[in-house]
Formats: structure tokens, sequence, C-alpha cells
């Protein structure tokens, strides 16, 4: 995999999923962008990626506000030259049951999880298009393929963006650029980790290899996705979850 003069921005890149995302494409030498709610603390990120001999930026940003997300654009490739790469991966959840949840919680999902990706895809485009080359890789889950009790809004927003990749990816292959989605399983997290014994007992009750998936297992499906090996990969979902959803 050669990623020479490549740029990738990663949305949700703080922790978990998205920073493993980030330090894998840092390894491989690709330059970095990360945006995120909130400030970097302590420039804790700037001197972590200080470590890659890469350009890195970290820029505070909403996804769901795409005045805000253009002028990041912007600053970004001011700095990084350009940006080739683009993971889709910032995501929050709201869970309650349908019949108790409230608009605030089934709108803010929507808007970061859906409008967050449309609006940064949509932002990248022109720049992935004047190169003709580019990898969209937007980070669903299973949960928008097989639905989960409580989460109907987080579903609908991951189901949203399997079929936002899908049309995407239709509308730009004669460009060189291509689209796709991962949907992971069970991840272990921050946010997992706090999860009752039992939830995460039943969880792996349900997972074929029987073991809980790690973020650097979707951090490598994405390197492989933005690499020239999936050069005629566009337009599909790979799950990575231990054979959860067959």
């Amino acid at each position: 995999m050669k990623f020479e003069n490549k740029s990738a921005l990663i949305t949700g890149g703080k922790r978990g999923i998205g920073k493993a995302i980030a330090l894998k494409f840092a390894e491989n030498g690709v330059n970095v962008a990360i945006i995120d709610i909130g400030p970097d603390n302590d420039n804790e990120l700037i001197k972590e990626f200080s470590t890659f001999d890469i350009k890195f930026i970290y820029k505070e940003t909403n996804v769901a506000d795409s005045s805000e997300v253009n002028k990041t654009i912007n600053d970004i490739v001011e700095v990084l030259g350009s940006i080739d790469i683009l993971v889709n991966n910032a995501g929050i959840t709201r869970d309650n049951l349908l019949i108790r949840m409230e608009d605030s919680e089934w709108d803010s999902v929507i808007s970061v999880n859906l409008s967050g990706t449309y609006n940064c895809t949509k932002a990248i485009l022109p720049i992935m298009m004047k190169k003709r080359w580019g990898r969209i890789i937007n980070i669903a889950s299973v949960i928008g393929e097989i639905g989960n009790i409580g989460q109907s809004n987080y579903a609908a927003s991951k189901a949203g963006i399997i079929g936002f990749t899908k049309s995407v990816a239709k509308e730009v292959a004669r460009r060189n650029i291509n689209a796709n989605a991962i949907a992971p399983g069970f991840i272990e997290t921050e946010m997992t980790k706090k999860l009752p014994e039992n939830i995460v007992t039943n969880y792996l009750n349900s997972i074929p290899q029987k073991k809980l998936g790690k973020p650097e297992d979707v951090a490598n499906t994405v390197l492989f996705l933005a690499s020239d090996m999936a050069d005629y990969i566009t337009g599909q979902v790979i799950n990575v979850d231990g054979g959860l959803v067959t």
C-alpha cells in the first residue's frame, strides 16, 4: 500500500475508532487532518501526531453545520495542500424507545451522523473531482442493517449512510473516486467498556467469532479501501463484525 503525498481527513477522530484510523494513516505516511467537537486539550493530538513524519492539523468543527464544515475544509487544504481521502466517522447516540423519544434526540443523531456525512462529502467532492482521484469511506454500523431496540434514530442514520454511499459511488465513479461504507459490529471502545457485563455477554453470544472487535480492525479495513489495492471496489458495504451479520 503506497500513499505518497496523500492526505486524509477523519471526522470524529479524537478517540476510539476515529483515532485508530488517523493513527493507521499516520503510520503509513499519510498526512492527517482530524475534525471533532471540542478543542484539542493541551495539544495532546498535536503532540502525539508530531512523532510521525507527516503534516497534521486538528480543527474543532461541528459536522452538522455546513458553513462551519466549508470553512474548515478550506483551512485544512491550506495546510495539507489537498484532501485525497475522506473518512466520515463522526457519530453520536441518543438511545431511547421510539414511543419515548424526544424530537431533539432524533434530530441530533440524524444531524450529526447523516447530515454530517453529507456536509463533509459535498464540501470535499470538488477537490477530488478536480484531481480525478479520491477515496470516500463512510463508517456505518451493523445497526443500520439489522436495527436495534432503542436505537431507531441511530439505525435510521446509519442505514441512510449506506444508501448515501451507494448513490455517491455511482455519481463519481467516472472521476476515479471510490465511495464505500464500513459497518462495524461490537467494537471495544471507551463507550462499550462502560456497558454492564450481562449486555457484553449477550453480544458475545451472538458473534460467531466469540470475541469483540478492536478499533484497529476497522482502521485496517479503512486503510485497504483507501489504497490502490481497492481500486475496483466501490459502492460496497464491508462488515467488520466477527460474522455477526451474514
